[in-house]
């Protein structure tokens, strides 16, 4: 269907919930969700069946009658999940879903987003790279209107793999003999006991520094591999579009 010749029916397949939920405080859960599925022209003799089966999905069966400006953070975003599928949408868009929720509440949320995923195509907007991973199965990178990567999850992850190691050594050599180490591709000296050691493959780098290390008498005492931050894949991303 398209969506500008056929606004109302494509808006039928669609269910949204926007960063910050479309609730009604003042009306009991049951109330709300019965206005949200005749808002989305639910038939009016299968809106009770309608709401009954979004709420045992939602996990929102105990809360029919309580009023939505009693529930917490987290069922409070389980209601504005459950007006988004009400209609059994094909596509769910969530904009930032965790946003502002604790822990376990984050836990919680995840968990349904992934059992609505088994029955509807849910697009996921967050600018949290743990959400993502934690969620989603394919990764969308936008910059101003712009797409800069489409692929799956496991090749997005392939960006964020380690690509610089720092270490830490009471002997720290000199710049051209850490760049001598093979699959080593740049040194960026901390002071004069640490340095940042960039690679471009991390197959095997750690046990080299280490064996390095260890035969020139460097004295290391500590190692560890650094993620690329979410800033910096998004600006990899970004640049790579430029050219």
């Amino acid at each position: 269907i398209d969506l500008r010749k056929h606004p109302e029916e494509a808006k039928k397949m669609i269910g949204f919930l926007p960063q910050t939920a479309p609730l009604l405080l003042d009306l009991t859960v049951d109330e709300y969700l019965i206005h949200c599925a005749y808002m989305r022209t639910v038939p009016k003799n299968k809106i009770a069946e309608a709401v009954k089966e979004v709420k045992e999905r939602c996990g929102l069966t105990h809360f029919s009658n309580r009023l939505i400006s009693n529930l917490s953070g987290g069922y409070r975003q389980r209601v504005g999940i459950a007006q988004a599928i009400i209609h059994k949408p094909m596509l769910v868009i969530l904009d930032e879903p965790t946003n502002g929720l604790d822990p376990n509440q984050i836990l919680e949320v995840r968990k349904l987003i992934k059992e609505i995923g088994r029955d509807s195509l849910v697009f996921f907007s967050s600018h949290i790279l743990s959400e993502i991973q934690a969620t989603c199965k394919h990764v969308m990178m936008i910059e101003n209107g712009v797409l800069v990567f489409s692929d799956t999850i496991d090749a997005f992850e392939n960006y964020m793999a380690p690509s610089s190691v720092l270490v830490s050594m009471e002997n720290l050599p000199v710049h051209d003999v850490l760049l001598a180490i093979p699959g080593i591709t740049g040194v960026e000296a901390i002071n004069n006991k640490r340095a940042r050691l960039r690679f471009s493959s991390s197959q095997n780098v750690t046990e080299k520094v280490i064996a390095h290390s260890m035969e020139n008498g460097w004295r290391l005492t500590e190692i560890f591999l650094e993620k690329n931050s979410g800033d910096e894949i998004f600006a990899r991303l970004s640049k790579g579009n430029k050219h």
